[in-house]
C-alpha cells in the first residue's frame, strides 16, 4: 500500500488522483477533513482507505510490512501562520517521526520540503543538502523555517547513521492548479487574478520599489501542480534516488506575465491597479525567485515543465471556469 498524507490538501489531492489514474493499487489517505468542503477534492476517487492524522501511527504499526511507500504532504501550509508550537507538532514533529518509521522499516519516504527555506534568496537557490549550507539558510517566517529544521534533521540523521532507503525532499516553489480553493489567502496568485477579474474587473498588484523592477515586473518561479505530481511519481519509481530537489520550472515569470495570461484565458482585458507595498512587507519582499533545476535533470528526470501561458489556460479552461472546479 502508499501512503498519501495531506491527502484532502492541494496538492496531496492532485497526487492522490494523478496515482489512481496511472493504476496505483492500495492507496491510503490520511488527513483531517474538518467541517469544510475539502472531502470535495476526494469525492472522485475511487477504492481509498481514509485515515485521520491521530489514527496513522496505529495505522502504520499494523500494516508496516504493507507499505510500499510514503508520500508526506502533510503539513501546516501558511506561511503567515504565527503559532510556532502548531507547527513544531504538525510540520517537524510528524515529518521527522515519519521519516525514523520509513528508516527503520526500510520504506520509501517523498516529503514536502519548501522553496520557503531559501528565505530571501541571499544564498542563491541551489537545492544541496549538506548541512553547513542548510544551516546557513535564513527562512523568513516559522513555516519556512520548520521545513528546513525536517531538512537538517534528516540530512544530519543520514550523515552519522548511514541508512540508506529512499529519502527525497521536494522544494516546491509556487504551486498552482485545481483543488487549491480552501487555502484562503495561501491560494496561489493564478487563483487570486482570476477571481479579481471576475468580481472587480481588474487586478491589483504591489508597485515595485527597486529601480531596478518595473511595476509588475517582480519574478517568481511558478509551477504548475501536474509538474509537482509528476515529479514525486517519477522519485517514487526511482528509489536509487534521494536528496532535496528544488520543483519548478526552472525559469522565473513576471506578475505582469501571469496577469496577462489569466486574462487571455479568460477573454478580458489585463487591467492592472499598482498599488504601494506596505512597509511592513517592503523589507522582506522576494523580487526573484526561481528553481534550479541542474540536480533534478542530473538525477535523469528529463520531462518538460509546463510553461505558466500554457498552465495557467489549462487551468482556466479546464476547471476554474467550470461548474465542478474539482480534479
Amino acid at each position: 500500500m502508499y501512503i498519501i498524507t495531506g491527502a484532502t490538501g492541494f496538492i496531496g489531492s492532485n497526487l492522490l488522483a494523478e496515482m489512481e489514474l496511472r493504476g496505483y493499487n492500495d492507496l491510503v489517505a490520511v488527513d483531517s477533513f474538518g467541517s469544510e468542503d475539502k472531502w470535495k477534492n476526494v469525492a472522485k476517487r475511487g477504492a481509498v482507505t481514509f485515515v485521520l492524522p491521530d489514527q496513522l501511527n496505529a495505522f502504520l504499526g499494523k500494516h508496516k510490512d504493507s507499505v510500499k511507500g510514503v508520500l508526506h504532504l502533510g503539513a501546516i501550509s501558511s506561511t503567515t501562520e504565527r503559532d510556532v508550537d502548531k507547527i513544531l507538532v504538525n510540520n517537524f514533529q510528524l515529518t521527522t517521526g515519519l521519516y525514523r518509521f520509513c528508516r527503520d522499516n526500510g520504506i520509501p519516504l517523498i516529503y514536502a520540503s519548501s522553496a520557503a527555506t531559501y528565505g530571501d534568496g541571499s544564498n542563491g537557490f541551489v537545492d544541496r543538502d549538506d548541512l553547513k549550507y542548510l544551516s546557513a539558510l535564513r527562512p523568513l517566517n516559522p513555516y519556512g523555517w520548520s521545513k528546513n529544521a525536517v531538512d537538517k534533521y534528516i540530512a544530519a540523521d543520514r550523515l552519522h547513521n548511514g541508512n540508506s532507503n529512499q529519502v527525497v525532499g521536494l522544494k516546491f516553489f509556487n504551486v498552482y492548479g485545481p483543488n487549491e480553493y480552501h487555502k484562503g489567502d495561501m491560494m496561489s496568485v493564478v487563483r487570486k487574478f482570476y477571481d479579481q477579474f471576475r468580481s472587480v474587473g481588474f487586478v491589483r498588484l504591489f508597485k515595485s520599489h527597486r529601480p531596478d523592477f518595473a511595476d509588475g515586473e517582480q519574478l517568481r518561479d511558478f509551477v504548475w501542480v501536474g509538474d509537482c505530481v509528476d515529479v514525486m511519481l517519477w522519485m517514487l519509481e526511482h528509489n536509487d534516488v534521494s536528496g532535496l530537489f528544488n520543483v519548478g520550472t526552472g525559469k522565473a515569470t513576471s506578475y505582469n506575465t501571469v496577469v496577462r495570461s489569466v486574462a487571455q484565458s479568460m477573454g478580458v482585458d489585463a487591467k492592472i491597479d499598482y498599488f504601494d507595498m506596505p512597509d511592513g512587507v517592503r523589507n522582506q519582499y522576494q523580487y526573484f525567485t526561481e528553481a534550479d533545476l541542474s540536480k533534478l535533470r542530473s538525477v535523469g528526470y528529463h520531462n518538460p515543465m509546463t510553461n505558466v501561458p500554457d498552465g495557467v489556460k489549462t487551468y482556466v479552461g479546464s476547471y476554474l471556469s467550470k461548474t465542478d472546479i474539482y480534479r
